[in-house]
């Protein structure tokens, strides 16, 4: 024969009331710190972020301020390429004109005036920056038997030019149009240089070059140059 314990209803009914409370309790202690873990990482990834976009914006500004930087860098460079290119070109000028100085020392030292004759000295013609554009040089020279007098004059020049439609001629400047760029006045001598341009379809083959004395038409002085 066994002999059995029967507890009464209202033990069992506590015991389950209790086991329930603390299953209440324990779930409501785990949905707290799901709630606090998950706010807690929310945070950081937002701190994370904003660093990174502070971040993103130093980067931004410095690299607007190296931009700017090289910017002013560059037009400074190309300032200084400028004013290298100019000073270049001037020094080139400048060393023409002291050879051309030396050169005429070198001529009038050597030069015995004598008569009261005119000459054409040195005349050269060269073709120039651009196409169909001619630069030329001379010297013109009055000699000594001429006491005093001030010579007054024009220059005159003759192209010879060669195109499809033949041979012909051009005259610098149209005798209709007196150009005073071409004017000639002084005691001894006078340096000229100038540019004239033809059709950039034609060929020069030569210049000629004429000093007419004022009041005459005809020619005191003639000198040509083969360009062919």
């Amino acid at each position: 024969m066994a002999v059995r314990t029967q507890l009464a209803w209202y033990w069992r009914c506590l015991g389950l009331l209790i086991l329930v409370s603390v299953a209440f309790a324990l779930g409501t202690w785990i949905y707290d710190a799901g709630r606090r873990f998950s706010g807690s990482g929310h945070g950081e990834l937002e701190q994370e972020v904003k660093r990174l976009r502070d971040s993103v914006g130093k980067l931004q500004s410095e690299t607007a301020r190296l931009r700017a930087v090289s910017d002013a860098s560059e037009s400074r460079l190309k300032i200084e390429q400028s004013a290298q290119r100019q000073l270049v070109s001037q020094v080139k000028l400048l060393e023409e004109e002291n050879s051309r100085l030396k050169e005429d020392l070198a001529f009038f030292e050597n030069l015995a005036p004598s008569g009261d004759g005119l000459s054409i000295n040195r005349f050269t013609v060269r073709p120039d920056a651009l196409p169909g554009e001619y630069r030329y040089r001379l010297l013109v020279l009055l000699g000594g038997g001429r006491k005093n007098r001030q010579f007054q004059g024009s220059l005159q020049l003759v192209v010879s030019v060669q195109s499809q439609g033949g041979d012909g001629m051009i005259v610098i400047p149209d005798p209709a149009k007196p150009d005073n760029a071409f004017r000639l006045s002084f005691k001894y001598f006078q340096r000229v240089e100038g540019t004239f341009r033809v059709p950039r379809e034609v060929k020069v083959q030569s210049v000629q070059v004429r000093v007419l004395e004022q009041g005459t038409s005809q020619a005191r002085a003639v000198q040509s140059v083969d360009l062919s």
